[in-house]
């Protein structure tokens, strides 16, 4: 399962490297979330019972796919004449880029790093984790999309930014740690039937972390400068 969580994190830690440009921080932060969304795909292959092999970490994880989407907004900008869709690009394409290179180092898995190209790399290939750990891995998912809202939520009272949502905020951050530890105590002690609730919740929250981000697109800008 992806650790769309972890990758919002560190989208965020690249603020100070960050040009102050206008969605640029926005697109980064959500551009580093996008890609694990093909998990909805794999839950209606699933739900369907048709195939979910190829599914996951192919298509949203390619890099014709960060070229695509810089070039599609890139068309926006110069429709709408407003640079600040060819930023959104841009930042979407370095948020899929650090995507594609933290799952490469931190997963124990492979990406299909030129789909549709048959391009899978895995460089933990011989290296098989515990199962305790993959099991924990899938629980502190949420732990960490509470980590993020918080740190959304400390940036904005910073900046002075988004002040009217932070209550709002801190339910979602909230409700995120009791997921934590929901998930955490059924992963150890359900023997069936726990990837179906999880994979709906997990859905839920990632929709819920890139809403989040949209909803408090000032403060990404406001980060950056």
């Amino acid at each position: 399962m992806a650790q769309a969580g972890i990758h919002s994190i560190l989208a965020v830690a690249v603020k100070k490297w960050t040009p102050e440009r206008t969605w640029l921080l926005l697109g980064i932060i959500l551009g580093s979330m996008l890609p694990d969304a093909d998990n909805l795909a794999v839950a209606v292959a699933t739900v369907a019972k048709l195939p979910a092999e190829g599914l996951h970490r192919t298509f949203t994880h390619s890099l014709f796919t960060i070229v695509a989407v810089v070039a599609f907004f890139y068309i926006v900008a110069r429709i709408t004449r407003q640079p600040r869709w060819n930023n959104l690009g841009i930042g979407l394409g370095i948020g899929i880029l650090l995507h594609i290179l933290l799952d490469l180092l931190i997963w124990f898995n492979g990406v299909a790093i030129l789909w549709p190209i048959p391009s899978w790399i895995n460089f933990w290939s011989g290296v098989t984790p515990p199962a305790w750990f993959d099991r924990l891995m899938l629980t502190t998912e949420f732990l960490f999309f509470a980590l993020f809202f918080m740190g959304l939520s400390t940036l904005a009272r910073r900046q002075g930014t988004d002040l009217e949502y932070l209550r709002r905020l801190r339910t979602w951050t909230w409700l995120e740690f009791d997921l934590f530890l929901i998930f955490t105590t059924l992963v150890f002690f359900l023997q069936k039937g726990f990837m179906t609730p999880y994979g709906l919740v997990y859905l839920l929250s990632l929709g819920l972390a890139i809403g989040v981000t949209i909803r408090m697109r000032k403060t990404a800008d406001a980060m950056s400068h």
